[in-house]
């Protein structure tokens, strides 16, 4: 059985998110995006620092993700690449913060 990314529209994301008291919310995007306003409690780890791929590896993989960027596809491809790692649970904003309707920490 292969496992794959989840794709979420914010409203779900939001949702299964408040559900998860496993969860792990991770910003794709660079630090001066992340600086200007991310989803609460976000870790950032930008896709395109070459220590991107070490990061990921030394996540734990019992862990839920939630991933995200700008529009959705940065943190598609970072997903993609944590379920090739063998990440079981990863989710994906699929429209990307651009759609996200809560307040945002700066």
């Amino acid at each position: 059985m292969s496992e794959n990314l989840i794709e979420l529209s914010a409203d779900e994301f939001s949702n299964k998110l408040k559900q998860d008291d496993n969860a792990v919310i991770i910003d794709v995007r660079t630090p001066g995006e992340y600086n200007e306003g991310h989803i609460p409690n976000a870790v950032l780890m930008n896709i395109y620092d070459p220590s991107f791929a070490e990061n990921i590896h030394q996540l734990d993989r019992n862990k839920n993700y939630y991933i995200y960027c700008r529009s959705g596809n940065r943190s598609y491809h970072a997903g993609k690449y944590m379920v090739q790692l063998g990440f079981k649970n990863v989710y994906n904003l699929s429209s990307g913060i651009i759609d996200w309707e809560e307040p945002l920490e700066k």
